[in-house]
């Protein structure tokens, strides 16, 4: 049940208390999922614990980042739209402004930095893949059929490393989950505390329809820069499942492939992306910042930003009026499974080809690697700490060489 407590329903109320949540939510989409039940089911009451649970369960089911999707709809339940606006600026801003600014200094002062430091920050980008890849695949392929689901889409993505690939390995497996899982749905529960006209989530589906396939077709149709660049970064947050970490390799397919951004400022710019609060999809106001051949860093690095989260707001507004329908759906349930498991081989394979293979290449990358990756996995070291540190030991290897 909502608390109608109407101080809080006021859009700018609700911008600077996500904007408390921007500035202090470390740790990646798991643990900003604990801040917000902390915040707004303990705290302030907006939902119960189960309308939450349900809440949360909707946004793992659609594709793009779960965490800013929950905010988002925690601030349209409070205030509409603007709310909406509201809780995604307060949540989301702050880490992107931080790395455009890191963008223009790598731009305009990477020859006067230490080489290592760069190169301390790539390593640290191989840590964090790798324990995102253990953590899920404990969580998501738990069983020897989705295991071995994982493995499958390793190779296949391996052996077929372009984006069509990997949209075709996760059609692939959502027809393996649902013809081989059978999962258990949860019939008791609260209905979601969003009510929205099933004729708005229609027309907001239909805009996200309409981007998806209408971007392609202009940037084909033209060659404006700003174009093709809107057209990568909107499919990109259209179509990744599993959260920040795995919209990696569509990413570096976009910018890296095509030459507008190198692989080494990618990988460096993943690395600072994990210090910062905030979700990691504001790595895209990074890239947009760092195309070389901008004129506007800002604005490049801000069209970005609202491009790769555009379809989260458009799926998010467009699904809410019919979860509860699809909630209690066991096929699309099945489906999922085998898209969690997919994610993981995915993810697995990006691990390898091209974080792996283009950053260890000493035995001292692979020792700092190794160090980065227990301090994060096993310590439980704050990411922002290991990313410095990474950064600063970088700065020895050279002279180790």
């Amino acid at each position: 049940m909502l608390n109608p407590k109407t101080s809080d329903q006021n859009p700018w109320a609700i911008f600077l208390v996500f904007l408390k949540l921007g500035l202090t939510s470390f740790g990646g989409p798991i643990a900003h999922l604990g801040y917000f039940r902390h915040e707004f089911v303990r705290q302030r009451q907006w939902l119960t614990e189960r309308s939450y649970a349900d809440l949360v369960a909707l946004c793992h089911f659609l594709p793009g980042p779960t965490s800013s999707q929950v905010g988002m709809a925690l601030g349209l339940s409070r205030s509409g739209y603007a709310g909406a606006l509201a809780a995604w600026a307060g949540f989301t801003l702050p880490s992107a402004l931080i790395l455009i600014l890191f963008a223009l200094g790598i731009t305009n002062y990477g020859n006067s930095m230490p080489s290592g430091v760069l190169h301390g920050l790539e390593l640290v980008a191989v840590a964090v893949v790798a324990q995102a890849v253990w953590g899920m695949a404990r969580n998501l392929c738990p069983d020897l059929p989705r295991i071995t689901l994982m493995i499958a889409a390793t190779c296949f993505t391996l052996l077929l490393p372009t984006v069509l690939g990997q949209l075709a390995v996760i059609v692939l497996a959502a027809a393996v989950g649902l013809i081989a899982f059978k999962p258990q749905l949860d019939i008791t529960h609260d209905e979601l505390p969003l009510t929205m006209s099933p004729r708005a989530g229609r027309l907001w589906l239909t805009l996200f329809l309409a981007l998806l396939i209408g971007l392609p077709l202009l940037a084909f149709l033209s060659s404006h820069q700003i174009i093709l660049v809107l057209d990568a970064f909107y499919r990109s947050g259209a179509l990744v499942f599993g959260g920040g970490h795995v919209v990696l390799p569509l990413l570096q397919a976009e910018v890296v492939h095509s030459g507008l951004v190198t692989n080494e400022t990618f990988l460096a710019g993943y690395g600072v992306a994990q210090a910062v609060p905030g979700p990691l999809f504001t790595f895209a106001a990074f890239l947009g910042a760092s195309i070389t051949s901008t004129v506007n860093p800002w604005l490049t690095g801000l069209l970005c930003l609202l491009a790769i989260f555009a379809p989260s707001f458009l799926l998010i507004a467009g699904t809410l009026p019919f979860w509860e329908r699809l909630r209690r759906h066991r096929r699309m349930q099945a489906s999922l499974l085998g898209i969690n498991a997919a994610v993981v081989g995915i993810l697995l394979a990006v691990l390898y080809q091209p974080v792996w293979t283009n950053t260890i290449q000493t035995p001292h990358d692979f020792v700092l690697a190794l160090l980065a990756f227990t301090a994060i996995r096993f310590w439980k070291l704050p990411i922002w700490l290991v990313v410095f540190s990474s950064a600063l030991l970088g700065t020895l290897l050279p002279l180790t060489y």
